[in-house]
Protein backbone atom coordinates (compact mmCIF):
# COMPACT_ATOMS: atom_id res chain seq x y z
CA UNK A 1 0.00 0.00 0.00
CA UNK A 2 1.00 3.21 -0.82
CA UNK A 3 1.89 5.62 1.93
CA UNK A 4 -0.70 8.85 2.91
CA UNK A 5 1.31 12.11 1.77
CA UNK A 6 -1.46 13.88 2.65
CA UNK A 7 -1.42 15.23 6.73
CA UNK A 8 -5.16 14.47 8.21
CA UNK A 9 -5.60 17.54 10.50
CA UNK A 10 -8.87 16.57 12.08
CA UNK A 11 -7.72 16.95 15.24
CA UNK A 12 -7.69 20.00 17.32
CA UNK A 13 -4.52 21.86 15.91
CA UNK A 14 -3.80 24.17 18.34
CA UNK A 15 -1.95 21.53 20.21
CA UNK A 16 0.88 21.28 17.86
CA UNK A 17 -1.24 18.78 15.16
CA UNK A 18 -0.47 15.62 16.51
CA UNK A 19 -1.80 13.70 13.49
CA UNK A 20 -0.38 15.86 10.87
CA UNK A 21 2.68 15.64 12.80
CA UNK A 22 3.04 11.77 12.87
CA UNK A 23 1.63 11.35 9.19
CA UNK A 24 5.03 13.73 8.01
CA UNK A 25 7.13 12.84 10.26
CA UNK A 26 6.38 9.18 8.77
CA UNK A 27 6.50 10.05 5.37
CA UNK A 28 9.86 11.63 5.86
CA UNK A 29 10.80 8.56 7.32
CA UNK A 30 9.81 6.65 4.49
CA UNK A 31 11.89 8.59 2.00
CA UNK A 32 14.90 8.77 4.16
CA UNK A 33 15.02 4.45 4.08
CA UNK A 34 14.13 4.55 -0.05
CA UNK A 35 16.74 6.72 -0.53
CA UNK A 36 14.39 9.52 -2.14
CA UNK A 37 14.12 13.48 -1.64
CA UNK A 38 11.66 14.14 0.71
CA UNK A 39 9.76 16.53 -1.79
CA UNK A 40 9.68 13.75 -5.08
CA UNK A 41 9.01 10.72 -2.33
CA UNK A 42 5.59 12.99 -1.52
CA UNK A 43 4.63 13.72 -5.17
CA UNK A 44 5.26 10.30 -6.05
CA UNK A 45 1.73 9.32 -3.75
CA UNK A 46 0.21 12.38 -4.42
CA UNK A 47 -2.44 13.06 -7.14
CA UNK A 48 -4.26 16.37 -5.94
CA UNK A 49 -3.23 18.92 -8.71
CA UNK A 50 -3.44 21.80 -5.79
CA UNK A 51 -1.91 19.89 -3.16
CA UNK A 52 0.90 18.73 -5.82
CA UNK A 53 0.96 22.77 -6.78
CA UNK A 54 1.09 23.77 -3.59
CA UNK A 55 4.21 21.34 -2.10
CA UNK A 56 5.59 22.23 -5.83
CA UNK A 57 5.13 26.26 -4.62
CA UNK A 58 6.89 25.83 -1.14
CA UNK A 59 9.99 23.88 -2.61
CA UNK A 60 10.60 26.20 -5.24
CA UNK A 61 9.95 29.07 -2.83
CA UNK A 62 12.57 28.11 -0.48
CA UNK A 63 14.37 26.97 -3.59
CA UNK A 64 14.41 22.98 -1.95
CA UNK A 65 17.74 21.09 -3.27
CA UNK A 66 16.86 17.49 -4.07
CA UNK A 67 18.60 15.22 -1.92
CA UNK A 68 18.24 11.05 -1.98
CA UNK A 69 19.26 11.64 2.09
CA UNK A 70 20.01 13.84 4.90
CA UNK A 71 23.21 16.17 4.54
CA UNK A 72 24.88 16.07 7.48
CA UNK A 73 27.91 17.34 8.39
CA UNK A 74 29.56 15.97 11.23
CA UNK A 75 31.99 18.38 11.39
CA UNK A 76 30.64 21.79 12.40
CA UNK A 77 29.82 22.82 15.58
CA UNK A 78 26.16 23.93 14.55
CA UNK A 79 24.72 21.58 11.99
CA UNK A 80 22.61 23.16 9.58
CA UNK A 81 19.35 21.66 8.16
CA UNK A 82 15.59 21.64 5.92
CA UNK A 83 13.00 19.79 6.58
CA UNK A 84 9.70 19.97 4.55
CA UNK A 85 5.92 19.19 5.51
CA UNK A 86 2.58 18.91 3.68
CA UNK A 87 -0.73 19.41 4.87
CA UNK A 88 -4.76 19.37 3.48
CA UNK A 89 -6.61 20.57 6.19
CA UNK A 90 -9.31 18.13 6.94
CA UNK A 91 -8.92 16.16 3.64
CA UNK A 92 -11.32 18.50 2.28
CA UNK A 93 -9.83 21.96 2.15
CA UNK A 94 -6.89 25.07 2.79
CA UNK A 95 -3.20 23.34 1.11
CA UNK A 96 -0.66 24.18 2.52
CA UNK A 97 3.37 23.51 2.53
CA UNK A 98 6.23 24.47 4.68
CA UNK A 99 10.03 24.38 5.09
CA UNK A 100 12.09 24.45 8.20
CA UNK A 101 15.51 26.04 8.55
CA UNK A 102 17.11 25.04 11.40
CA UNK A 103 20.61 25.24 12.90
CA UNK A 104 20.92 22.88 16.04
CA UNK A 105 24.25 23.47 18.75
CA UNK A 106 26.03 20.10 18.68
CA UNK A 107 27.21 20.80 22.49
CA UNK A 108 24.02 22.13 24.35
CA UNK A 109 21.11 20.56 21.96
CA UNK A 110 19.30 23.94 21.52
CA UNK A 111 17.83 24.74 18.00
CA UNK A 112 16.90 27.45 16.41
CA UNK A 113 14.73 28.27 13.19
CA UNK A 114 15.92 30.83 10.90
CA UNK A 115 13.94 30.87 8.17
CA UNK A 116 10.12 29.14 7.46
CA UNK A 117 9.01 29.01 3.55
CA UNK A 118 5.23 28.46 3.45
CA UNK A 119 2.87 27.87 0.52
CA UNK A 120 -0.97 28.22 0.99
CA UNK A 121 -3.90 27.62 -1.19
CA UNK A 122 -7.30 28.90 0.96
CA UNK A 123 -9.39 28.97 -2.28
CA UNK A 124 -10.33 32.59 -3.32
CA UNK A 125 -8.15 34.89 -1.40
CA UNK A 126 -10.60 37.74 -0.14
CA UNK A 127 -7.97 39.88 2.31
CA UNK A 128 -4.94 39.08 1.25
CA UNK A 129 -3.42 41.41 4.28
CA UNK A 130 -5.49 39.27 6.79
CA UNK A 131 -3.87 35.91 5.08
CA UNK A 132 -0.30 37.01 5.46
CA UNK A 133 -0.92 38.03 8.97
CA UNK A 134 -2.85 34.83 10.29
CA UNK A 135 -0.04 32.87 8.48
CA UNK A 136 2.46 34.61 9.88
CA UNK A 137 1.13 34.06 13.92
CA UNK A 138 0.51 30.64 13.20
CA UNK A 139 3.89 30.06 12.06
CA UNK A 140 5.25 31.84 14.76
CA UNK A 141 3.24 30.75 17.89
CA UNK A 142 3.76 27.05 16.63
CA UNK A 143 7.20 27.37 16.47
CA UNK A 144 7.12 28.69 19.69
CA UNK A 145 5.20 25.68 20.72
CA UNK A 146 7.74 23.52 18.93
CA UNK A 147 10.96 24.47 20.68
CA UNK A 148 9.99 25.57 24.18
CA UNK A 149 6.65 25.54 25.38
CA UNK A 150 6.46 23.13 27.85
CA UNK A 151 3.51 22.83 31.09
CA UNK A 152 4.78 21.36 33.99
CA UNK A 153 3.72 20.42 37.05
CA UNK A 154 4.25 18.48 39.86
CA UNK A 155 1.86 16.45 42.29
CA UNK A 156 0.03 19.01 43.47
CA UNK A 157 0.02 21.80 40.83
CA UNK A 158 1.09 23.55 37.95
CA UNK A 159 4.47 24.90 38.13
CA UNK A 160 4.52 26.46 34.98
CA UNK A 161 3.44 29.66 36.29
CA UNK A 162 5.07 32.25 34.02
CA UNK A 163 7.14 33.36 31.35
CA UNK A 164 10.07 32.16 33.28
CA UNK A 165 8.62 28.58 33.75
CA UNK A 166 7.01 28.63 30.93
CA UNK A 167 9.13 30.48 28.18
CA UNK A 168 8.02 31.41 24.58
CA UNK A 169 10.06 32.29 21.37
CA UNK A 170 11.78 36.19 21.89
CA UNK A 171 11.68 38.55 19.29
CA UNK A 172 15.63 37.93 18.55
CA UNK A 173 14.50 34.05 18.08
CA UNK A 174 11.87 34.66 15.71
CA UNK A 175 12.83 33.37 11.72
CA UNK A 176 11.99 35.05 8.45
CA UNK A 177 8.90 34.07 7.50
CA UNK A 178 8.63 33.68 3.49
CA UNK A 179 5.35 32.82 1.78
CA UNK A 180 3.32 32.43 -1.47
CA UNK A 181 -0.05 32.79 -1.53
CA UNK A 182 -2.13 30.99 -4.34
CA UNK A 183 -4.88 32.29 -4.93
CA UNK A 184 -8.32 30.44 -6.72
CA UNK A 185 -10.85 33.29 -7.58
CA UNK A 186 -13.10 30.80 -9.04
CA UNK A 187 -13.20 28.41 -5.81
CA UNK A 188 -14.66 28.74 -2.70
CA UNK A 189 -12.71 30.65 0.68
CA UNK A 190 -11.79 28.42 2.94
CA UNK A 191 -10.08 28.59 6.19
CA UNK A 192 -6.54 30.32 7.48
CA UNK A 193 -7.24 30.51 11.54
CA UNK A 194 -5.23 27.23 11.45
CA UNK A 195 -3.77 24.84 9.09
CA UNK A 196 -0.38 26.43 8.06
CA UNK A 197 -0.33 26.26 12.28
CA UNK A 198 0.33 22.39 11.70
CA UNK A 199 3.32 22.74 9.59
CA UNK A 200 6.17 24.07 11.81
CA UNK A 201 6.31 21.07 14.22
CA UNK A 202 6.69 18.42 11.64
CA UNK A 203 9.05 20.73 9.45
CA UNK A 204 11.61 21.29 12.12
CA UNK A 205 11.44 17.75 13.23
CA UNK A 206 13.01 17.21 9.62
CA UNK A 207 15.16 19.45 9.30
CA UNK A 208 16.59 18.06 12.80
CA UNK A 209 17.07 14.75 11.08
CA UNK A 210 18.69 16.46 8.18
CA UNK A 211 20.98 18.15 10.31
CA UNK A 212 21.63 15.77 13.23
CA UNK A 213 20.31 12.77 11.97
CA UNK A 214 18.23 12.82 14.90
CA UNK A 215 14.58 11.65 15.32
CA UNK A 216 12.61 14.14 17.71
CA UNK A 217 9.39 12.69 18.91
CA UNK A 218 7.93 14.55 21.43
CA UNK A 219 7.50 18.41 21.54
CA UNK A 220 8.69 20.65 22.65
CA UNK A 221 11.97 19.50 21.05
CA UNK A 222 13.78 21.59 24.27
CA UNK A 223 17.93 21.12 24.41
CA UNK A 224 17.42 18.20 26.79
CA UNK A 225 15.54 16.50 24.38
CA UNK A 226 17.91 16.69 21.54
CA UNK A 227 21.23 15.55 23.89
CA UNK A 228 19.36 12.72 25.08
CA UNK A 229 18.08 11.35 21.44
CA UNK A 230 21.72 11.83 20.33
CA UNK A 231 23.26 9.79 22.83
CA UNK A 232 20.58 6.95 22.21
CA UNK A 233 21.00 7.04 18.63
CA UNK A 234 24.46 7.33 18.48
CA UNK A 235 24.23 10.39 16.77
CA UNK A 236 27.79 12.97 17.49
CA UNK A 237 26.50 15.98 19.38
Amino acid sequence: MAPHAGGDARRNTADGGHQPYANEVFIDECAAAAGVDPVEYRLRYLSDPRGIAVLRAAANLAKWETRPSPRRDQSAPIARGRGFAYVKYENARTYCAGVAEVEVHRQTGAIRCTRFFVSHDCGQIINPDGVRAQIEGNVIQTISRTLKEELKWNRSRVTSVDWASYPILRFPEVPEVHMELINRPNDPPWGVGEPSAVLPAPAISNAVFDAIGVRLRSVPFTPAKVVAATKTTGAKA
